[in-house]
């Protein structure tokens, strides 16, 4: 028997509320009361990130919501026959059986293959049928633990489980990862023969989207497939399984390797170089991607491979046969991974741009975040004169070249000397913003070819004097461009060469030729016109732009928006001095209308805690630090539960803090921090009040929605 689930873990036929969150927090409260999570609100939390990733519906009115935590102290099962369904984002319709799987950040090998095997046996049939006529708890223990191959097979579903399926004849073509070898490891990553497909030709499966292309006379076809998802625990092995399912009823070998938490064998490379096509059903970057080099590829999220395996499986076979289909890169280029010409669910342009521009500020961040803050202790120690030039221009580089060493700093004195270091190295740090900027949005459309041609544009960007915008302009450039070249057909003797010389070498060439030839010149003007417009700031143009930055920050804590107009305060922050502070105004805004949210949704707990559930309530208690700390995504429980009165009293909270900021001129030469980085705050007395005139703003709008809009929550009995 499994200890994964217990009939104390299952709730059969009740409801459960409309939303997902609502379903969650029952399943979650089961794990805790049944002593396998430390605590709710950290269980709780993770499972909703994980949900706001990517939806866990599944086809067959069926919901796998799922996560790592480090509450977790045992690998769980909870489960819930529903009534109503709920919708959970499939596309056939709500789902009424629902798992949550919890798995402790350690999770050993045994219990991961355990919980995939468990969601490849929730695409069969006869086995959900079987859950949903069970009539009692420990039933469905029974049920669960027959298809995780622990205890018999019920008759209700013998041989729709993956324990039972695997004991089968094997399908001709579909197999796994590493078939071919001794001993290759499943979909699931377990050792159960060579076969992954598991269910028989004639077993049903989800809708899937088959088109019914098959075969056309050739002989047989020959594809490779890679899933993976973001937790690597239910979606990967699914859809490995769908995939693997339909190919098998066309008669089509497919290997799919599983990239998932359970485990992972390489595809065999004799078998990756007899494949006509590759299809990438992936969530994340898939792992040594260069091994694919050249083949025709089809791309998309690792649900589009369980709701519509036969049309990735059709695209495929037809990608095999144009010769100028999208290819995986030399190297591993990257921007295959969402093909915008894909049909159903493939990443579109617009969201292969934000992708792209998201990957290099988080990548730039680090730079910013190290050496604003090195700069910032440089003043302290050694006040505002280290900005200033001398008649060699640099005054910093005298002062520690010229002055002297640690244990004999010179005239200057030990602080003065200090204080250039730091400011020494923090300006060079912000010195790889732009570069840095660029490179990585380069990498994130062409992977590890983009980077070069990424950083060499985002030099030319810096010569031309093109700043934040030149490092945009020449990292989409030399992304794109990296990526058409990778996708040049070339004979295989060629390949090798082609990541660490001919796509760096012309993609740079293209790219920065542009930026100096043509781009950067006008850049460097719109850039001049943009600094000279917020160098002139003031009075109410100030307060509106603090307004607009502050509805920014407050309206998805942490999501795109957010990120918009952080990146924007972020990129401007080099080019603060003692002149123009207008870009540490504006980061100071920024800053401040992030902290708003979770001190404001921490007030409202505090304000009126019977409005209030046990778990937001001690989710309030985290929320104060996390705010302090300017980690808006402290709010996100209280969003997750109720959006539609969180998010504006967010929004109106935020939009008081930034105007107050930008009106009262307070600065920031720190990108991150919150009230930890004081130091680093200029006015700090108005940069508190700002903070705490949007919590209570943001805190009151919201207990006051609350009171006159929503019926009073009755708190929810738990069961010790």
């Amino acid at each position: 028997m499994s200890d994964l689930i217990t009939p104390e873990l299952v709730t059969l036929d009740q409801n459960l509320g409309t939303e997902r969150s609502e379903v969650i927090r029952h399943l979650v409260q089961q794990v805790v009361s049944a002593g396998r999570a430390t605590g709710f609100d950290g269980l709780y939390s993770d499972a909703m990130a994980r949900e706001s990733k990517t939806a866990t519906g599944v086809p067959g009115g069926i919901a796998i919501p799922h996560c790592r935590s480090s509450a977790v102290t045992k690998a769980t099962l909870a489960m819930a026959r529903i009534q109503p369904p709920v919708d959970w984002g499939a596309k056939d319709g709500p789902a009424d059986i629902v798992f949550f799987i919890a798995a402790p950040e350690g999770a050993d090998q045994e219990h991961l293959q355990l919980l995939s095997k468990l969601a490849r046996s929730l695409i069969k049939k006869n086995f959900t049928s079987a859950l949903r006529t069970a009539a009692s708890p420990q039933e469905i223990v029974e049920l669960v633990d027959g298809a995780l191959g622990l205890g018999p097979v019920p008759e209700s579903q013998s041989g729709g489980t993956a324990s039972g399926a695997a004991n089968q004849a094997p399908v001709t073509g579909a197999t796994a990862a590493g078939a071919g070898n001794a001993g290759a490891e499943t979909a699931s990553g377990s050792p159960e023969g060579a076969h992954a497909a598991g269910a028989p030709a004639s077993e049903p499966t989800a809708d899937n989207g088959d088109t019914g292309a098959a075969g056309d006379g050739g002989g047989t076809h020959h594809l490779v497939a890679v899933t993976a998802c973001p937790t690597g625990i239910a979606h990967t092995y699914m859809a490995a399984d769908s995939l693997a399912a339909v190919a098998a009823e066309r008669g089509i070998d497919l290997q799919v390797e599983t990239q998932g938490s359970a485990g992972s064998t390489p595809l065999d490379p004799s078998v990756i170089r007899n494949a006509e096509a590759v299809i990438f059903a992936t969530d994340v970057d898939v792992r040594d991607k260069g091994r694919f080099a050249g083949l025709p590829v089809v791309a998309g999220p690792v649900k589009r491979g369980i709701d519509e395996p036969g049309v990735m499986i059709d695209e495929a076979l037809a990608a095999a046969k144009d010769p100028n289909a999208r290819r995986v890169a030399g190297g591993g280029g990257g921007g295959e991974e969402r093909d915008p010409q894909s049909s159903g669910g493939g990443e579109g342009f617009g969201g292969q741009l934000k992708r792209a521009l998201l990957t290099g500020v988080s990548y730039m961040i680090p730079f910013v975040a190290g050496g604003g803050l090195l700069i910032a202790l440089g003043f302290l120690l050694g006040g505002y004169e280290l900005s200033l030039s001398n008649d060699d221009g640099d005054l910093t580089g005298d002062i520690i070249l010229d002055g002297g060493t640690l244990f004999n700093p010179g005239d200057q004195g030990l602080l003065t000397y200090l204080g250039a270091v730091f400011w020494k190295i923090g300006n060079l740090s912000l010195g790889f913003l732009v570069p840095a900027l660029a490179g990585y949005i380069a990498y994130a459309l062409a992977d590890r070819p983009g980077i070069a041609p990424g950083f060499t544009a985002g030099a030319v960007a810096l010569f031309m004097d093109a700043g934040f915008l030149g490092g945009l302009v020449g990292g989409l450039l030399a992304g794109y461009v990296a990526r058409w070249v990778g996708s040049w057909s070339v004979p295989s003797w060629l390949r090798g060469l082609m990541p660490v010389v001919i796509i760096p070498l012309i993609s740079s060439l293209i790219a920065s030729g542009l930026m100096i030839l043509v781009l950067g010149g006008p850049i460097a003007a719109l850039t001049q016109a943009l600094n000279d417009w917020l160098y002139g700031l003031g009075g109410v143009t100030a307060i509106v732009l603090g307004i607009i930055l502050g509805l920014m920050m407050g309206s998805d804590l942490g999501g795109p928006i957010n990120k918009v107009a952080y990146a924007f305060a972020v990129a401007g922050l080099g080019e603060g001095s003692f002149e123009n502070q207008a870009p540490w105004q504006i980061m100071a805004a920024v800053m401040a209308a992030g902290m708003v949210p979770p001190l404001g949704m921490a007030l409202a707990t505090v304000v009126d805690k019977q409005q209030f559930t046990m778990a937001l309530r001690e989710n309030g208690k985290a929320a104060w630090l996390l705010g302090a700390a300017f980690i808006s995504e402290g709010a996100i429980p209280f969003a997750a539960a109720d959006p539609f009165r969180v998010i504006p009293s967010c929004m109106v909270g935020g939009a008081v803090a930034g105007a107050i900021c930008m009106g009262t001129g307070v600065t920031s030469q720190a990108p991150h921090g919150g009230i930890f980085v004081f130091f680093a705050i200029g006015n700090i007395l108005m940069f508190i009040v700002a903070i705490l005139a949007g919590m209570v703003a943001s805190g009151l709008i919201y207990v006051a929605l609350k009171r006159w809009t929503a019926p009073k929550r009755v708190e929810e009995p738990v069961i010790a």
